[in-house]
C-alpha cells in the first residue's frame, strides 16, 4: 500500500509519516482509535493511548457502536481496544522517531486514518479469515506562538 495522504499545503520537510500495513487489528477499532487521537499533540495522544492500555480511559465508539455499553466519563458508547491501541501507539512512536531524524520539534498529529486490508487465512480445524487493517499516521511541526503580556490598563475593551 502506498501512502494515501496528499500534502495539503504542508511542507514535506516539516512532516513525518508512518504506515502500518496489514496490522492484525480490526478495522472498526482502528478507525475509532484514529478518530480519538487525530488533531492532538503527539505527547497527548501517547498519554491517551497509554491510559487506554491501563483501562483508565475508554475510546469513544461513534460509528461502530451497536451493542456497545456506556462507559464512565464524558462519552456514551466506548471500549478499551488494547491490542489495537498498542499497534497504533507503536506507529505513532515510529512517526515521532522519523520526525526527530528530520529535526522537528513541537509535533502535532494531523492525520490518522485506517483502511481495510485483505483478510488473511487462519489455520485450524475450522479456519476463518483474520481481520487486518492498514493504518497511516502523519505528524507535522507546529509553530508555537508566544503571546505577549499586555497589562490590563492597556488592553482594548469592547
Amino acid at each position: 500500500m502506498a501512502y494515501k495522504y496528499t500534502f495539503q499545503g504542508y511542507d514535506k520537510e516539516k512532516m513525518a509519516r508512518a504506515v502500518g500495513i496489514s496490522l492484525p487489528i480490526s478495522y472498526k477499532q482502528a478507525r475509532e482509535i484514529c478518530v480519538f487521537v487525530k488533531n492532538k499533540e503527539v505527547e497527548e495522544a501517547k498519554k491517551l493511548l497509554n491510559s487506554v492500555l491501563k483501562m483508565k480511559i475508554a475510546v469513544p465508539f461513534k460509528r461502530f457502536n451497536m451493542n456497545v455499553g456506556h462507559k464512565p466519563g464524558n462519552i456514551a458508547a466506548g471500549r478499551f481496544p488494547q491490542n489495537a491501541s498498542m499497534e497504533i501507539l507503536k506507529l505513532i512512536e515510529s512517526a515521532e522517531k522519523n520526525a526527530s531524524n528530520k529535526g522537528l520539534n513541537n509535533l502535532f498529529l494531523t492525520h490518522a486514518c485506517s483502511h481495510r486490508a485483505a483478510a488473511g487465512p487462519r489455520s485450524g480445524r475450522t479456519p476463518g479469515e483474520a481481520k487486518r487493517s492498514h493504518v497511516e499516521v502523519v505528524i507535522i511541526e507546529k509553530k508555537v506562538e508566544k503571546k505577549k503580556y499586555i497589562p490590563r490598563k492597556e488592553r482594548k475593551t469592547k
